[in-house]
């Protein structure tokens, strides 16, 4: 059975990880035949989001800690992360991922991405195993690898700033799924685009199987 590392970057779309894209991505994972085990780093949250309201909050977080509710108390610290026991590693999105997993959200292309997130990036790479980022998440992909081919959408603004960080945009729609032509690299952008919770499962499924497919 094939088994994949999903990264979360805490819970909730606004300060963490993003929450249907993160769920759907296991179910996909599971429906498919598939394992998984979840890993987020164990380091404080870059703010604390109201999502009722929108306002930042004055308390203060933890990445591994909130994760932790979307899996259920199943999760280890990424730095336990041994890429050999795992065939592929997937990225589901959310704004956390820009602010807790790398400062894109404040840095654009400049930004600092987490050292044990750049470890298993380019440990997976140079093992030349799968590795899927779904929304915002292709940036650490961009920023870590460079010349890679990747998709977050059709956004004009986040696409000048990936190519900026040395990576090639691909425009998509809903579900698409976009392969770099010269190592096992997938994106999707879910909801990087106006998404319903349909077009979300779409793009889960469609990215796990792409790597799925990949694996055989």
């Amino acid at each position: 059975m094939k088994k994949f590392a999903v990264v979360l970057a805490g819970n909730g779309v606004f300060d963490g990880a993003e929450i249907h894209e993160a769920t759907l991505s296991l179910l996909a994972i599971k429906k498919h035949g598939a394992d998984y085990e979840i890993f987020a780093p164990d380091i404080p949250q870059h703010h604390v989001i109201n999502h009722l309201t929108g306002k930042e909050m004055n308390e203060t977080r933890n990445v591994l800690v909130e994760a932790a509710r979307i899996a259920r108390g199943k999760i280890r610290d990424l730095k336990q992360l041994n890429v050999r026991e795992f065939d592929a590693l997937l990225f589901p999105g959310g704004f956390g991922v820009a602010k807790n997993l790398c400062t894109w959200a404040f840095d654009g292309p400049a930004c600092k991405v987490n050292p044990d997130v750049e470890k298993v990036i380019r440990e997976m790479t140079s093992m030349k195993k799968p590795i899927g980022a779904l929304c915002i998440s292709p940036v650490l992909l961009a920023k870590v690898l460079g010349n890679v081919e990747i998709t977050i959408g059709n956004d004009p603004a986040t696409a000048a700033g990936v190519e900026k960080a040395g990576a090639t945009h691909v425009n998509t729609g809903h579900g698409e799924v976009v392969r770099d032509p010269h190592r096992p690299v997938f994106t999707t952008p879910c909801y990087m685009l106006d998404a319903s919770i349909v077009d979300i499962a779409n793009g889960a499924e469609n990215i796990v199987k792409a790597i799925l497919a990949e694996l055989k």
